[in-house]
């Protein structure tokens, strides 16, 4: 199971907390802890490469961990960019969670 945990504060994303493997399948064929990767990862390199934000992040492959937070005091057009993404992130996120509910654990807060 993996465990999401994307943090709001004044109803913009912040925070994302991801743990674990889904164990839909074997590892190297797990098809929905790789679509959830990608995703999130996909999500973390749009901020740092695309809206040039410097991101603070964590990842521990073998743990299945990764862990990234906006910094404070971004300007007006990066904080609006950095929640297109993170939003988009979590429909994305969402929609897997939806399906496959036995292997993806989200909580917003």
């Amino acid at each position: 199971m993996v465990d999401i945990t994307i943090t709001k504060k004044e109803g913009k994303i912040v925070k994302v907390d991801c743990a674990g493997h889904t164990g839909f399948a074997e590892q190297g064929e797990d098809i929905v802890c790789a679509a959830l990767s990608s995703v999130v990862q996909t999500a973390l390199l749009g901020l740092l490469t695309v809206a040039k934000i410097k991101v603070d992040f964590l990842r521990i492959d073998n743990e299945g961990k990764l862990s990234f937070a906006l910094p404070d005091g971004l300007d007006e057009k990066k904080a609006h960019d950095a929640q297109v993404i993170l939003d988009t992130m979590l429909c994305g996120v969402s929609d897997l969670r939806e399906g496959f509910s036995d292997f993806i654990n989200l909580e917003v807060i």
